[in-house]
């Protein structure tokens, strides 16, 4: 089933300017997939295939020479590079090419990695790159439910009308998240492609550039990393837990997010508040592999044992990507020593959106009332608060405090 993404219209329009496009995203998130379906590449490198990855690497001229050897009667070529961060050389190469002639090529490259790129140094195009980001699907993606509040709204352009979703919507969305190669599988599969995706892909992917000498140790790191999502980072935590020294633990936080399977919300700064806590947030990039990474099983009885946790996990990834395609705002959580706690705080064309998240399909005035406390100290620039849970439609619970359901998000 095709898939309409919400950044086609944004790379539509990108790819007819002059610049070399580059497109960031996890594995299995569709970026070849759409890529293709935008383009019609006269020339395409696939570099997770080992033997042309291996060709390149022992030729580093020879990406130019075929490039150059494209016919010039035929208008701009379009050049296309899958996983291009396992050849570095060949953003030089695209630097030298589009140097020379800007209107002669239109060349799109995408990866699924940045740190190869950023220590060895490669060239990432500075003032002749855009560079673009692709997640899992959000909510507006997935045909057949959803769409934006009018009220709580970032993005706009190409979404659903909000409508009611199937019943059992919500638990398959937590418990095997939002990748589109997993969202088109049949259910009786998914639970093996995520465990897959959990070990094969992230060991090929790791060992193959080399970023981790102890794979078992990484394992452990891993299964603790993911059972800990959505928790504030504690690396003495994980480091005595898995027998690894805190700067290591550190750097595999980092390796996470340099292979954009992992990503950081800080906490709230810019309040008049002394006792604000500050460790950011550390989550996993999609709730299927949440879940296969931890070592439990991607499937609703998983969900089901601990639902509010992972409610407000995935209520947070729809946050964040919306925060990414936006290009614009923020996402933080607020948290005080003496228990004050709001679940997000969303910043956007100068407002902040604080909003809390709560599994109950009854919510009443008294989970509004963080909500109703941040308002008042937060007048001029927090004006709405919205509690997210799973009512039937939106309700009332306090002056500029709305619940809405999850669907409405």
């Amino acid at each position: 089933m095709y898939i309409s993404r919400f950044i086609s219209n944004e790379l539509k329009k990108s790819f007819k300017h002059s610049y070399v496009h580059i497109l960031f995203g996890a594995r299995q998130t569709g970026k070849t997939t759409l890529l293709k379906d935008l383009l019609c590449p006269d020339l395409s490198y696939n570099l997770a295939d080992p033997e042309e990855r291996s060709r390149l690497l022992a030729q580093p001229g020879l990406f130019r020479r075929e490039c150059e050897a494209l016919p010039r009667d035929r208008g701009k070529m379009t050049v296309l590079v899958d996983e291009a961060q396992l050849v570095p050389s060949v953003f030089d190469a695209i630097q030298v090419l589009y140097d020379r002639e800007p209107e002669r090529f239109l060349f799109v490259l995408c990866g699924s990695s940045a740190r190869k790129l950023r220590e060895t140094g490669a060239n990432l195009l500075p003032g002749r790159s855009l560079l673009h980001r692709l997640h899992p699907l959000m909510l507006a993606e997935r045909p057949g439910a959803g769409g934006y509040s009018p009220c709580l709204e970032i993005l706009r352009a190409g979404v659903h009308q909000p409508s009611l979703p199937p019943k059992d919507d919500l638990l398959m969305r937590l418990a095997f998240g939002d990748l589109p190669g997993i969202w088109r599988a049949s259910t009786e599969i998914r639970e093996s492609l995520l465990r897959a995706y959990a070990t094969i892909y992230l060991e090929e992917e790791i060992r193959r550039e080399g970023y981790v000498k102890d794979w078992g140790a990484f394992i452990n790191f891993l299964r603790l990393a993911a059972i800990e999502s959505g928790q504030s980072l504690n690396y003495a935590k994980i480091a005595r837990e898995t027998g690894l020294s805190q700067p290591t633990v550190k750097s595999h936080y980092q390796l996470l997010e340099d292979m954009f399977v992992g990503f950081r919300v800080p906490a709230f700064s810019k309040s008049k508040r002394k006792n604000l806590l500050g460790h950011a947030r550390f989550y996993l990039f999609d709730m299927g592999v949440r879940h296969a990474a931890a070592g439990l099983r991607p499937c609703e009885e998983t969900v089901l044992a601990n639902p509010g946790i992972c409610f407000e996990q995935w209520v947070a990834l729809e946050l964040y990507r919306r925060v990414s395609y936006a290009k614009e705002g923020s996402l933080s959580y607020f948290r005080t020593r003496d228990g004050m706690q709001i679940d997000f705080i969303l910043e956007h064309a100068g407002c902040l959106t604080p909003i809390e998240v709560k599994w109950t399909e009854n919510p009443s005035p008294k989970d509004a009332r963080h909500l109703r406390t941040f308002l008042k100290e937060h007048p001029e620039s927090a004006t709405q608060a919205y509690v997210v849970c799973r009512c039937p439609r939106p309700a009332q619970l306090a002056d500029n405090i709305t619940a809405i359901p999850w669907w409405m998000l």
